[in-house]
């Protein structure tokens, strides 16, 4: 009698397994939004342009970085999504303006918060320079370095939202004093005040913004960024002071830009709609009133279909991209239009559209366990000649051996119960700890065979549902949930993850992922799915010479500057890589992740100090006979070569 395992014993009976087979179990057609595919290597390819024939074999850079001494986890930046992300937001504001005969322009902003990584800032801020495409910034430190940035751009946006100090302030004023187009939002009135405090005492005439306090609902995760109870924004009688305090210092027309936020990852366009046209009569009052006002900041909110299934989801949106432009759009023109105002300039901050697709964080994987890794059951492992077997355990075998569709339900019961009987035997003295090991692998290879036949069921019973979870192997992971994934712990978040290869095997593990920290949160066991949130996610069994790697894909907003440093674990390895134009592909920059020595530094340990504490500590043990001067000196170059390298686990 053999247990059953985590594999399926049907799948050796199925058809020959195919890339399409692979695209389709991951949705790679859905979330790729054309970035992503598979290549007949049964290799995940990245196509930056999100062009046949213009790809990037993300197995091959794995290997190649491995090559010079760069391994995993890594996250990998493809420069050219930046730029292909850039030019798809503005070709579909391009379209519905030349639709809705809108007369004005579109400019988006990226929000340097997404991802505030210089490299990153530095490669959106270059590829739309073209577009006229702009900044975001929300605190003094991203100002300061956006003012060094943006040297020489007098066209170019460059809009301020957040809490503002008279440091903030000041900068902005000298910014503009620069020749920077930058625009202060006013938050609240006391923002107003230093504005024309530093206004008189540079002799600038700022452009100004005002952001709303809409009464649309949000909508998302995040609604509550809108409406009354939002965190930042004027209600409207306080913009109406703003105005009304503006013309009474001559500065009217410095108003320039009405803004509101409906949201951030929107996955439903209705709330949207309503927004934007709140807002549009917002502009078309204070345009009538007096204002100088020639923009409309829409704020964020376009979405990433991170789980493909185009649904009304928290991960997803119901939209496309050009329709979110065309309603933006149309809505603006036709509140406008109705009224007669001119038509403003329309700017976004949709820097999640923008980033998220860039960066793909890549793992290894180094081991697994499960329920089912028991060594084979026989009845004479049971029933033995020499003791007397306890009822529990007769009872479970009792329900392996009878378990069948239409006995499923009750041969689960049954096990469930015996169980518990030995556990309770085993508590009070009368069950030795070798039968307990039986009753427990019985009853686990009795519910392998019960999931088992479940699974050909539909629908399966809704009582067994749990045991496909319960049986999954984990597959441990060489990285940290919680700095390089950190919104799938705090929030739920679901990101695209799979294999980077094998492609063209049939994966035939269902598993849930855990993290190489010491928490137990450290896990993934939600995965993308067309119609619901998947508990497990089918894998290869692992090749005990072979590394197997696993990507998460469209971390690349927000996630690298939220992580933390649970266990001391610090930053990844991060490279920057560019499609060649003769084919393959080139590393434009390579980032090395963080020391042992680094990441202590940052909780404030004096390096230098534990380093002479140890060599202290090794020469007593010299003095004392317990080490010579040789294991001495090997034992602090270990520890020297320790604090120099990865915090992450290196293979042997």
């Amino acid at each position: 009698m053999a247990t059953l395992s985590t594999r399926d014993p049907r799948a050796a009976l199925e058809q020959k397994w195919t890339l399409d087979d692979a695209a389709s179990l991951y949705q790679v057609p859905f979330w790729g939004a054309g970035y992503f595919t598979l290549n007949g290597a049964g290799h995940v390819c990245v196509r930056p342009g999100a062009r046949a024939g213009h790809e990037i074999d993300l197995h091959e850079v794995i290997e190649g970085l491995r090559e010079r001494g760069i391994t995993t986890p890594v996250i990998i930046r493809f420069s050219d999504i930046l730029t292909h992300r850039l030019r798809a937001i503005a070709d579909a504001f391009s379209t519905a303006i030349a639709e809705n005969e809108y007369r004005n322009r579109y400019v988006a902003v990226y929000p340097i918060k997404v991802n505030q990584q210089r490299p990153v800032v530095e490669e959106v801020f270059a590829s739309g320079r073209d577009l006229d495409f702009g900044l975001e910034v929300g605190s003094k430190p991203e100002l300061l370095a956006v003012m060094a940035l943006s040297a020489g751009e007098t066209r170019r946006l460059i809009v301020c939202n957040g809490f503002k100090d008279d440091a903030y302030i000041e900068a902005v004023i000298l910014a503009a004093k620069l020749g920077r187009n930058i625009i202060p939002v006013v938050e609240n009135f006391g923002e107003l005040r230093l504005i024309l405090k530093y206004a008189r005492q540079y002799d600038v005439r700022p452009n100004i913004g005002v952001r709303v306090k809409l009464s649309s609902q949000g909508a998302g995760r995040w609604r509550d960024s809108a409406g009354a109870k939002s965190k930042f924004g004027l209600f409207v009688n306080e913009v109406l002071d703003v105005l009304r305090t503006l013309k009474e210092a001559g500065m009217a027309d410095c108003l320039k830009l009405v803004h509101c936020h409906p949201g951030s990852q929107i996955q439903d366009i209705r709330y949207l709609k309503d927004a934007i046209g709140e807002l549009a009569h917002v502009y078309c009052e204070l345009h009538e009133m007096g204002a100088g006002v020639e923009a409309i900041d829409v704020g964020g909110g376009l979405g990433v279909d991170y789980d493909g299934s185009r649904t009304n989801f928290p991960s997803s949106m119901n939209y496309t991209l050009q329709e979110y432009a065309s309603e933006v759009v149309y809505r603006i023109g036709s509140v406008c239009n109705e009224r007669e105002v001119p038509h403003p300039l329309i700017v976004s901050e949709s820097g999640r559209a923008i980033a998220a697709y860039q960066s793909v964080l890549v793992f290894n994987v180094l081991g697994s366990t499960g329920l089912n890794r028991f060594r084979p059951v026989r009845r004479e492992d049971v029933e033995r000649e020499d003791q007397e077997t306890p009822q529990p355990l007769r009872d479970l075998l009792t329900a392996y051996e009878s378990v069948s569709e239409r006995r499923l339900i009750e041969c689960f019961h049954d096990a469930v119960q015996a169980r518990e009987q030995a556990f309770s035997l085993f508590n009070l003295g009368y069950l030795n700890l070798e039968l307990r090991g039986l009753a427990e692998q019985l009853f686990w290879a009795t519910c392998a065979r019960i999931r088992d036949i479940a699974r050909g069921m539909q629908p399966p019973p809704e009582e067994l549902e749990d045991l496909e979870l319960i049986l999954s192997e984990t597959y441990f992971c060489n990285f940290s949930v919680f700095q390089s994934m950190p919104d799938s712990w705090a929030i739920g978040h679901l990101f695209p993850i799979m294999p980077i290869h094998r492609l063209l095997e049939r994966p035939t593990v269902k598993a849930t992922l855990a993290d190489i920290t010491c928490d137990s949160d450290g896990k993934i066991d939600r995965f993308v799915d067309q119609r619901d949130v998947r508990k497990t996610i089918d894998l290869h069994e692992l090749q005990p010479e072979d590394e197997y790697y696993l990507g998460a894909f469209l971390v690349g907003a927000y996630q690298e500057t939220l992580g933390d440093l649970h266990n001391l674990f610090g930053d990844t390895h991060v490279v920057h890589l560019r499609l060649h134009d003769k084919g393959g592909w080139w590393i434009e920059e390579m980032v090395k992740g963080d020391t042992a020595r680094e990441v202590l530094s940052y909780v404030q340990y004096d390096v230098e100090k534990l380093s002479q504490q140890l060599a202290r500590d090794a020469e007593t043990a010299v003095r004392d006979g317990r080490m010579t001067v040789a294991e001495s000196r090997a034992l602090l170059r270990f520890y020297e070569a320790e604090l120099n390298g990865y915090t992450y686990l290196n293979p042997d």
